[in-house]
């Protein structure tokens, strides 16, 4: 990625120097951190199972970073954000609407939200309620080491993916759909609510990737690194290396064919207006 240029964001919290330390937490059935997702979704009506999802049910957060690592992370997300900021306050104001920017939250371990108690092993999230996308630097080395999905373009894919949720949320998506599952008669019917959430937010990632392909700022190889993301954080390969099986009913943020076909959709066309997930 081309991003030399680029400002960083105003809108980040760096939390790191007073988080908890790197916990290492379980997601298994009466888990700790499974206990507090079900606790905190069920009141607030959102999933704050993160990126991926419940795919990995024995996820455990570790890191190798050095601090020079951490610090070139810190500076990419920022300018991300900034692009982020720039992308969607220009679409909201070309259709009479206003932009507000989300923060970004940085944090080690785990940290206060309000929704509740987030913790690095749900992998990057957003909070609805105080509009804070939540990320652990760490990820990236999880992403290189477990998922195999390397590079500036693939993390950057991450946060463009939270960035999505805010967008839903200042839409009212995110609202609504809160209301559908509410209603929902089935277990497998507000899983699927949840798939077509997560499906529109990789395809409004992809729209930010349209952008910066546009603007030239993207390099050889980064397309196949965010399309492998995409990839590596469907339902279906996170239960297969988790489980050894997959449950399709079970899924809350879809395949990696769906994953990669909405995400190609938004970044093919540059167009929200595509990326309606529900019909």
């Amino acid at each position: 990625m081309r991003l030399d240029d680029l400002r960083r964001s105003k809108n980040v919290e760096d939390r790191r120097a007073s988080g908890s330390g790197r916990m290492s937490v379980g997601r298994g059935k009466g888990g700790i951190l499974t206990f507090i997702i079900v606790l905190v979704g069920a009141y607030y009506g959102v999933d704050l199972t993160g990126l991926m999802g419940g795919g990995q049910e024995n996820y455990q957060q570790t890191s190798s970073l050095n601090s020079s690592e951490e610090a070139k992370l810190e500076e990419l997300s920022s300018k991300v954000l900034a692009s982020t900021e720039d992308i969607w306050s220009a679409y909201f104001k070309q259709n009479g609407l206003s932009y507000k920017d989300p923060t970004l939250v940085l944090y080690r371990g785990a940290t206060s939200t309000a929704c509740g108690t987030g913790q690095s092993a749900m992998g990057p999230f957003y909070c609805p309620v105080d509009q804070k996308v939540y990320l652990d630097l760490s990820f990236y080395d999880d992403m290189r080491k477990k998922l195999r999905a390397s590079g500036d373009f693939a993390f950057s894919y991450v946060i463009a993916h939270e960035v999505g949720h805010h967008v839903q949320n200042l839409l009212g998506i995110t609202s609504k759909t809160q209301r559908a599952q509410m209603k929902a008669s089935s277990k497998a019917e507000a899983n699927q609510i949840s798939v077509n959430v997560e499906l529109q937010a990789d395809c409004f990632a992809g729209v930010w990737g349209h952008q910066l392909a546009k603007a030239n700022r993207l390099e050889e190889g980064d397309v196949e690194e965010a399309f492998n993301a995409a990839q590596a954080v469907g339902d279906d390969r996170l239960q297969q290396q988790s489980r050894g099986y997959v449950v399709p009913d079970s899924f809350t943020h879809g395949s990696s064919a769906q994953r990669l076909a909405w995400f190609r959709k938004g970044l093919t066309t540059g167009n929200p207006a595509v990326c309606n997930t529900f019909n």
